[in-house]
């Protein structure tokens, strides 16, 4: 028997209680089988002339201990017989569903599919689950079930969950735009559309007043002490870049590591975006150092706009700053 979801068990004596089953959760010895491998999908690219660099960032983001990755075999198969790179998830009636439990907000379940989209691991327990739509009683419930569907990838030894790659983002951001969408997400979308767009204006003022916001209303950081949890606040303060950028974290470049860099994707109009982040710091500095390191570099074949972004966050005044410079 297979399918997506584990089998439900009705009772003790149920009259499948026989069978042995095997979850994305634990999948054994069948692991790779539940997709492509990695070896598969780079003899795939070879065979149809396709970029296997493309593929991964596309389709990869499943791992299994001792297996390695595997690939969305469906999306794979696709992209070589079209030559083209892109989204063709199969979006279910269950995903529909799933709205109805992120408006519910389970346990802050909005923000913690926020992070989520922005790039962060979360923590989850997967042993409560009662594989079935109408047994949710926690956040937890939710995540498990958008697991076993596929539209995040499990970490056991780590106990977190990440969305695994471009394609699945993409159909979170989706979901999360459709018109059942409530008001406390679309606030937080119109109020990142609109950081973006003060910091490629240079209104180095207005973007250190919305990651105050952010941090202050929207999310904080149980310890918010230092440079990694203003990292946290940076990013899930411009998830509306998603849609337009590539995000990259901890970049080498010139003589350092950019703490983020957001690469406009192709045919976008945006210039790319170099953001430096100094705790107890100003953020002058942090423009400084993005100079006197060369992090541009990085972006030397790129032949745009360059958008610098120092932000610093001052722990006595509790306040943050913002510099803009573009080169």
């Amino acid at each position: 028997m297979t399918g997506i979801l584990p089998i439900k068990k009705d009772g003790s004596q149920s009259a499948i209680s026989d069978f042995r089953e095997y979850s994305v959760l634990d999948p054994d010895g069948f692991a790779e089988f539940t997709g492509f491998t990695e070896s598969e999908v780079k003899r795939l690219c070879e065979s149809y002339g396709m970029d296997f660099g493309d593929a991964r960032s596309w389709y990869d983001g499943y791992d299994f201990p001792d297996i390695g990755a595997i690939y969305n075999p469906y999306s794979v198969m696709l992209a070589m017989r079209k030559r083209k790179f892109g989204s063709y998830w199969q979006r279910t009636s269950a995903a529909e569903s799933l709205m109805t439990y992120i408006n519910m907000d389970f346990e802050g379940l909005q923000e913690t599919i926020s992070r989520l989209i922005s790039g962060e691991e979360v923590e989850v327990d997967t042993d409560l689950f009662e594989n079935d739509f109408e047994s949710f009683k926690s956040c937890d419930d939710v995540l498990t079930l958008l697991i076993h569907l596929g539209y995040l990838t499990w970490h056991e030894e780590e106990g977190t969950v990440r969305i695994p790659n471009e394609e699945v983002r993409i159909e979170f951001r989706k979901i999360l735009k459709g018109t059942n969408v409530n008001r406390k997400w679309m606030e937080l979308l119109g109020r990142s559309e609109k950081l973006l767009e003060d910091t490629i204006a240079g209104d180095a003022e207005a973007v250190a007043k919305a990651v105050e916001e952010i941090r202050d209303s929207q999310y904080a950081p149980a310890y918010y002490n230092d440079e990694q949890a203003l990292r946290y606040v940076i990013k899930f303060a411009y998830i509306a870049a998603l849609d337009q950028y590539l995000k990259v974290e901890e970049l080498p470049s010139g003589k350092g590591i950019a703490d983020v860099v957001y690469l406009p994707k192709r045919r976008s109009a945006f210039p790319a975006l170099v953001v430096e982040l100094k705790w107890n710091k100003s953020s002058e500095g942090a423009i400084r150092q993005v100079k006197e390191r060369n992090y541009p570099a990085v972006l030397k074949d790129y032949g745009g706009e360059i958008v610098l972004v120092g932000i610093g966050y001052d722990a006595k005044k509790k306040a943050h700053s913002c510099v803009i410079e573009r080169i």
